[in-house]
């Protein structure tokens, strides 16, 4: 059985030791290890990360091992999961019309790509519907209206527990969450959005960075929170481009970087590789 270990604690002396010594005991093998400080190495205030990715051998089940390792986390102050790494999360995407970032998760999810447990779809439009159920996907068509939107995402979030949806990827949603829904998901709703921000905000960005002559796009994948499109950010790339590209061509290369940031950000969380501290994550290899 294959298990991660994600924690944090104020740095000091004996922490790697401690958690290595722990698994050791309970029949463990390390397979890979990281670990990052935030601040000054031994100073107050700076704080310890480590990520340890184990096999368990001995007697103790899985589940038990968070209460076997309670001492030493308290020991340490210690904030700590524990992942079974062989059970994929249970995902859902939203989607709205534009259909680059829906089909490319859908691709590299069929393709086995992407190690999620994909539960559902959902979209404000009906576009995308026979795809989805050719893929094999539960596809729930909810539109929505400024009038109708606390109780379309009243039903959004009945969807998603009635599929036991732990993780959720707005694959280009083009809806603003209320603060509501993102408290039913902390830290676990992944969004994408151009990188601009905060230049060229409302419709059509390309067209705006266009007219303004920019030499550089890009793309910007991060948790949803209150504070819109300013959530902990876990991946970004961005590419050169010139003055004799148009808008479309802009358009189309910025859809390129949307569809592998935003994967590359689902499958970091999805491989337990994310710690959030503040507004930031550190993201492990």
């Amino acid at each position: 059985m294959s298990s991660v270990l994600l924690l944090s604690c104020p740095d000091q002396p004996g922490v790697v030791a401690a958690t290595a010594q722990f698994i050791a005991d309970h029949g463990g093998t390390i397979i890979h290890a990281e670990q990052h400080v935030d601040g000054v190495v031994g100073s107050a205030g700076a704080v310890f990360f480590q990520r340890l990715v184990f096999d368990l051998f001995g007697d103790t089940a899985h589940g038990d091992l968070l209460d076997a390792f309670a001492p030493t986390a308290a020991a340490f102050d210690m904030a700590v999961e524990l992942h079974d790494d062989t059970t994929p999360i249970p995902t859902a995407i939203m989607a709205s019309k534009q259909p680059h970032c829906l089909y490319d998760l859908l691709g590299r999810w069929k393709s086995g790509e992407l190690p999620m447990d994909l539960r559902v779809v959902i979209s404000n439009h009906p576009d995308h519907a026979g795809l989805v159920d050719h893929m094999g996907v539960p596809f729930v068509h909810l539109p929505v209206t400024p009038e109708t939107k606390p109780d379309q995402e009243a039903q959004v979030l009945a969807a998603l527990a009635e599929h036991g949806v732990e993780l959720v990827v707005m694959a280009r949603y083009m809806q603003i969450l209320s603060d509501h829904f993102i408290s039913h998901y902390p830290m676990r709703i992944i969004n994408i959005h151009h990188s601009f921000l905060p230049a060229f905000i409302g419709a059509n960005p390309y067209r705006q960075a266009h007219e303004r002559g920019v030499k550089l796009i890009g793309a910007t994948a991060h948790y949803a929170t209150a504070d819109l499109d300013e959530g902990p950010i876990i991946a970004q790339d961005t590419d050169h481009v010139s003055h004799r590209e148009n808008v479309s061509q802009l358009t189309a290369r910025g859809r390129d970087l949307e569809t592998v940031v935003l994967a590359r950000a689902v499958r970091a969380h999805l491989e337990h590789r994310v710690a959030v501290h503040g507004h930031k994550t550190i993201v492990y290899n």
